[in-house]
């Protein structure tokens, strides 16, 4: 939400003086000292929210359209994609030893990093590559096979843990960090550090303008019948509060994986003992330990129809692997990851990300094709699971089609809060076509036994959030040396 500025020196309009007099320390809801304490914050929580409205909007609206835009990219993939993604079902599958070396008869470059599956009926199997020339190194080629006939239907750069293809992506990829690399990212960060802040800043706003009109309707509903700026503020307003659960989980979830808060979320997780558990791949004395599989091959899997085996140590192949994945419950989607080096293990996990989650894990030995270590969601710790629910619930996987239709009325609902800020803060100008700013020195009209809590708290939230700390305190220097500079010019005019 952007700014509820203050009501002109002149010319108030109706509801520019019923807030007044609700600010008024001699008001009726404002005896005592609760009430005092509450005039003294409205206007710092005020020049808060109007600064950092006006100063993070632009980057909040950024956020906002490349997050409306990803929210739909995934039914925007399964279109654009459709040829590569789903073929006609058959009546029985292939074994994937055989589906994987169709794949890599078509693309021999590479090592193979990973694979997927067929996860359901009419869906192909993903056989993944990494280190291919042309292909980001942080990313895979995905070789998209048929499960029923083996016929390689085509072959797609991915990237993450979702499979984003091409155009997801892109989308994300701008969403995040707008094709910038690292340094982009500061971005996102700013405006997921900022968004709680103005969210709540905008209801305690809202809140206290409406403390003395008691109905749910006055709160929640816009006022129709106003005009002018009181209209937008009501539309700013009651929007604004219907939303700002939502923009207060995004701002959360989005700091999580950020650069540097997201740094001292990991390592707060790791003090206490709350970070994801993941399966062990070591297996016992390393000599029967398989290979990477490399460019062209796969140890103890025939390639190619030649009745010989690859690789120079034993293998219990793709088909046992997996096999031993089921007999634990891994049913799908799954996808196998080969053992990276001697001495450690196939990884078998499941990545269903949408509800119920399915995040279980197994290692299993490569001569002999026993697990050796499996690791279930269930007893993830408490926050490893919040986390991980979170992040699906933000980038659209947890609830499917539902949670992306949220995403984007969210994502909607953010950009016309900003477009009704905007309009608000040109609406009450009146000498400047740009607006009357709010006035400073509001921070020293608090009490100090409130005021000290307040900067400790704030100062400890800073450190914490870096991109929130850094502009907050540049704000207020910035805004005590201008205090001073007036305060002197006043007293030389005075004189």
């Amino acid at each position: 939400m952007s700014a509820e500025p203050l009501a002109p020196a002149t010319g108030d309009s109706p509801d520019d003086a019923t807030d007044k007099k609700q600010r008024s320390p001699t008001g009726p809801g404002d005896a005592g000292p609760s009430g005092s304490v509450r005039v003294a914050l409205r206007p710092l929580v005020l020049r808060l929210h109007f600064y950092a409205g006006v100063l993070v909007a632009p980057f909040l609206l950024v956020a906002a359209v490349t997050g409306l835009l990803y929210a739909g990219s995934f039914q925007a993939e399964k279109l654009v994609y459709g040829h590569e993604l789903s073929v006609p079902a058959g009546d029985r599958e292939l074994p994937i030893s055989q589906q994987v070396a169709a794949a890599r008869k078509a693309h021999p470059e590479g090592e193979i990093s990973a694979i997927r599956p067929s996860p359901e009926d009419g869906a192909t199997t993903r056989v993944l590559l990494s280190g291919v020339k042309g292909v980001d190194p942080d990313h895979t080629l995905a070789v998209f096979v048929d499960p029923y006939t083996g016929k390689v239907r085509g072959a797609l750069e991915q990237y993450g843990s979702t499979g984003a293809l091409p155009l997801r992506t892109w989308i994300d990829e701008f969403h995040r960090d707008l094709h910038l690399g690292q340094t982009g990212r500061l971005y996102s960060e700013l405006a997921a550090s900022w968004l709680w802040v103005i969210a709540l800043g905008g209801v305690v706003l809202w809140l206290s303008r409406r403390r003395k009109k008691r109905t749910l309707r006055a709160v929640a509903l816009p006022d129709r019948a106003a005009t002018g700026r009181k209209r937008t503020m009501s539309f700013h307003g009651a929007v604004g509060l219907w939303v700002a659960l939502g923009l207060l989980f995004l701002s959360a979830t989005g700091l999580t994986w950020s650069t540097y808060a997201g740094a001292n979320v990991e390592d707060l997780r790791t003090a206490i003992g709350q970070t994801t558990p993941t399966v062990s791949a070591t297996v016992g004395g390393g000599e029967h330990a398989g290979h990477h599989m490399g460019s062209g091959s796969m140890p103890g899997m025939d390639m190619g129809g030649t009745g010989e085996k690859a690789g120079h140590t034993a293998d219990a192949g793709l088909d046992s692997v997996l096999r031993a994945a089921r007999a634990e419950d891994l049913d799908n989607p799954v996808e196998i990851v080969p053992p990276a080096e001697p001495g450690s293990a196939y990884v078998v996990s499941q990545i269903q990300r949408s509800w119920p989650e399915k995040q279980d894990s197994v290692a299993i030995d490569p001569a002999t094709g026993e697990v050796t270590d499996v690791q279930r969601f269930a007893d993830y710790p408490v926050l490893a699971k919040l986390t991980r629910w979170g992040i699906d619930l933000h980038t659209g996987n947890l609830f499917g089609i539902v949670n992306q239709i949220a995403l984007a009325a969210l994502a909607l609902a953010l950009i016309l809060l900003i477009v009704w800020g905007y309009r608000m803060w040109w609406q009450r100008g009146r000498a400047s076509a740009f607006g009357r700013p709010i006035p400073r020195g509001a921070w020293r009209r608090v009490p100090v036994y409130v005021l000290l809590p307040l900067a400790a708290a704030i100062a400890v939230i800073g450190y914490c959030l870096p991109l929130l700390g850094i502009p907050l305190a540049a704000f207020l220097a910035v805004d005590i040396v201008m205090g001073e500079i007036a305060r002197r010019r006043g007293t030389a005019s005075a004189a």
